[in-house]
């Protein structure tokens, strides 16, 4: 019976080339996009899985409302929880990657994720141990734990327990080497234990957010519990005592200086679902994740729809062979069983390509995603069987089910071709496919325009010729008792001698990055006004050089003793907090200072143009001194004259000069700031190769069945040319019922469309409206697309010998 089948299988494969052929590749396109998108699914799902202690590790955030979570918290809390019976341990951390240079018998290697914890990391993060005891692998502030790629690098093949490397005039010694076995949302290359100093430093401070803060539950069920228990903690700490010293009430406090609520968030949930900023490995994109899964499952539906369609109208011509299987016995399961067969084949065919579309994709797909991503697991292969069942079921049941219902004494006659069986089914779907092909040409040039809006719009400053240059700060300066005068006098000569180079224009700092923020915030207030601002110290010229305007007021001039003293600068947006028309010479309290207003700086985009512009504060390094520590970059405008040349010179006097073991290190800003919407203008691009995918499916379809909706007609074409009818007149009528089926189609995406494109634009501050445009331009595309097709068929079977078809009449 098998072998039977699969003669008849190859049978009609050989005499049905193409429709086969558009058949498997239409399918293979539809799984290859979704395995894709459950590769990505499986990906950013994965974090933490492997870590048996994600559910009953929390990270302690900071909510202050308005959607500002911290992940930073103070250190004071430590001696009001040391009995706290919820509690199994506690642990203090810098919450991101540093990247120190570190030597060791002559190499130089930069560690690009080093992190500093207490010695309880492993306790919370128990990577698999290579070499090495994980319960006193950080025991001592001068030991280091490396990953064994790391080890590598330092070691090669030699045994890197007990080996010293050196960090400036430190030198470590490497007690374990370990292995991250899964995606975590913290996966170091290095961990060392240089809490301490941070730790005492902050001990007594409960305004200090400086520490990422982990804590260990006995019972993860107790969260809200312990959550309002640090709540009380700090209220009675921190705003009682504070109120007290202010004389006012705990109320007005809260009111002046803000409200501040401690949550505990799982690790579990930390990567895609976090309230706050993300873990030093990013946070997930859940939504593109969604995105991405919903539409690979589009296109698998327009591959299925596409199969049943072509499968339902190639019906037409097995008809007699299954009157003649049901005469000589066969039964309606019987032609069911073979018409799944015939799918199995097809779909196993299908998805055999379509690995290896993706596995010849996967490069491609990783560079999109800056992923790693590579197919492995039981996890994918069960879902890999899923879809075959689930393709199998929808693609080929209902088909089988069609054809094992023929009449065999009526296909046998020769008349069912002009049965309406069937019809009403082959075209709901072909509207269906139109529907999804609507979707996909309005939403490409909605996003299209959004990413366009993005690229276009005024940032506020200009990036043009400026190099950001990574400033790094050895620690012996970091760590002396007068270390914010000693970075800034050194920042001062470096200025002063790059600015001597020639084609050099401008030089100067600031405390953050364009395109990246800035670390530091505080409260300042206004009349009882509390506001929460973005701390940015500067430079003399900093916002000139940015050609960064003022709305009102000055800029902070050298010329004037006071502004590094008491002078401040507020932003639009801060101002708008204030309530105030004109600030300039009112006198605002800055976390305890009183600082007079001298210039309003008009808003700029400083983290992202997607993201609204926050409340800032502008003073000089020396007005707020403690900022100077945050000064990690120098900006230096150059001449276009002789770029080259300049960033060449700028670095052999840097190399000598400044700091002859990092790498020199620059990006031009206007470049790098593009890099802040670089996920949304993949968006965009993966909506457009997506339509691609979307129209190519959506014409194979439309191609094969108006192929075999004419085929069908040919003799009613052939009788109506016999009797004179023009041929414009014919391609009118073989056309029309698909210019209705396509304008019912796109009718029925417009809610769809306008609806979940919106909801993808809430996501920017600053978003295009959608106009009628997109939908004009995509009715146009898609009646073009249509009558480009069904005509070119139609006026190949108006061209025909008319008695090929009637000499059997």
């Amino acid at each position: 019976m098998l072998k039977n089948w699969i003669n008849i299988f190859l049978y009609h494969t050989k005499n049905n080339k193409l429709f086969t052929a558009l058949n498997v590749l239409g399918l293979a396109i539809g799984v290859a996009g979704l395995i894709f998108a459950i590769l990505y699914w499986n990906d950013e799902h994965s974090y933490n899985e492997w870590n048996p202690e994600k559910d009953t590790v929390f990270q302690v955030l900071v909510d202050l409302g308005e959607n500002n979570v911290w992940t930073n918290a103070p250190v004071t809390f430590a001696p009001f929880l040391k009995n706290d019976p919820t509690i199994e341990k506690m642990l203090y951390c810098e919450n991101w990657y540093q990247s120190p240079l570190y030597k060791y018998n002559g190499k130089k290697i930069i560690i690009e994720k080093l992190f500093n914890s207490q010695n309880d990391f492993f306790e919370f993060f128990p990577f698999e141990f290579v070499k090495g005891n994980p319960k006193t692998v950080l025991q001592y502030e001068n030991s280091m734990a490396m990953s064994e790629k790391t080890a590598a690098l330092f070691f090669g093949a030699e045994n890197p327990i007990g080996k010293q490397i050196q960090f400036e005039n430190q030198f470590l010694t490497v007690t374990a080497v370990y292995k991250i076995t899964g995606n975590s949302s913290i996966a170091p290359d290095a961990v060392v234990n240089n809490m301490k100093a941070r730790i005492d430093l902050d001990q007594n401070s409960w305004g200090n957010f400086n520490s990422g803060w982990y804590i260990k539950l006995k019972d993860p069920s107790k969260t809200s519990q312990l959550s309002a228990k640090l709540n009380a903690i700090y209220y009675q700490n921190k705003i009682l005592k504070e109120a007290k010293q202010e004389g006012i009430s705990p109320k007005e406090y809260q009111e002046k200086y803000g409200t501040f609520n401690f949550i505990l968030e799982p690790l579990s949930v930390s990567r895609l679902h976090t309230l706050g900023q993300g873990s030093p490995e990013g946070k997930g994109n859940y939504q593109f994740l969604l995105i991405m899964l919903g539409l690979s499952i589009l296109i698998l539906i327009l591959s299925i729809v596409n199969y049943v369609n072509l499968a339902t109208a190639n019906a037409i011509r097995r008809a007699k062979e299954v009157g003649v299987r049901k005469i000589v016995g066969a039964s309606k399961l019987d032609i069911i069983k073979q018409f799944l067969f015939e799918t199995v084949i097809t779909v196993s065919i299908s998805i055999l390509l379509a690995l290896v579309i993706v596995e010849l994709a996967l490069p491609h797909y990783n560079e999109f995603l800056d992923k790693e991503l590579i197919i492995y697991g039981s996890q994918f292969y069960l879902q890999i069987a899923f879809i075959f069942l689930i393709t199998i079921i929808c693609a080929g049941l209902f088909p089988a089910i069609y054809v094992s219902n023929f009449e065999s004494l009526k296909v046998l006659k020769g008349n069912f071709a002009r049965s309406k069986s069937g019809v009403w089914l082959r075209n709901g779907m072909l509207i269906l496919q139109f529907a999804i092909a609507s979707f996909f040409i309005i939403g490409s040039y909605i996003v299209f325009e959004q990413v366009r809006y993005l690229s276009n719009k005024n940032l506020g400053f200009s990036g043009e010729q400026v190099l950001e240059i990574f400033y790094f700060k050895p620690e012996a300066i970091r760590n002396a008792k007068n270390a914010e005068e000693l970075i800034f006098n050194r920042y001062k000569t470096v200025k002063t001698e790059i600015s001597k180079i020639k084609g050099v224009e401008q030089v100067a700092t600031g405390a953050f990055k364009f395109g990246g923020g800035n670390d530091s915030s505080s409260s300042f207030s206004y009349k009882g006004i509390n506001i929460q601002g973005q701390n940015i110290g500067i430079d003399f010229g900093m916002l000139e050089m940015m050609k960064i305007g003022m709305a009102q007021g000055r800029y902070l001039n050298p010329k004037i003793a006071s502004d590094t003293i008491n002078s401040m600068m507020v932003n639009e947006t801060a101002l708008k907090m204030m309530n105030e028309n004109n600030p300039i010479g009112k006198m605002v309290n800055w976390n305890g200072s009183n600082l007079k207003i001298v210039g309003v700086v008009k808003d700029f985009s400083l983290y992202s143009p997607q993201g609204r512009i926050p409340p800032m504060v502008f003073f000089h390094f020396k007005t707020i001194d403690w900022m100077i520590g945050n000064i990690n970059h120098v900006y230096v405008k150059i001449k276009s004259d002789d770029t080259e040349q300049t960033i060449a010179d700028i670095e052999k006097f840097w190399v000598k000069h400044v700091d002859a073991d990092y790498p020199f290190q620059y990006s031009f800003i206007d470049k790098n700031y593009k890099r802040t919407y670089k996920t949304y203008v993949k968006q965009k691009n993966l909506f457009s190769l997506l339509n691609v995918v979307v129209i190519l499916i959506a014409l194979f379809g439309l191609f094969a069945l108006a192929s075999y909706s004419i085929e069908r007609r040919m003799k009613e074409i052939a009788i109506r040319k016999t009797l004179g009818a023009e041929t414009n007149v014919l391609l009118k009528e073989l056309s029309k019922q698909y210019v209705i089926f396509s304008v019912i189609g796109f009718g029925i995406a417009l809610f769809p469309v306008y609806y979940l494109l919106n909801q993808w634009l809430d996501n920017f501050a600053y978003r295009i409206d959608i106009s009628i445009y997109p939908f004009i331009i995509g009715f146009i595309g898609l009646l073009f697309l249509t009558l480009l097709v069904v005509l070119s068929r139609a006026y190949q079977a108006t061209r025909v010998d008319v008695l090929h078809y009637l000499k059997y009449e």
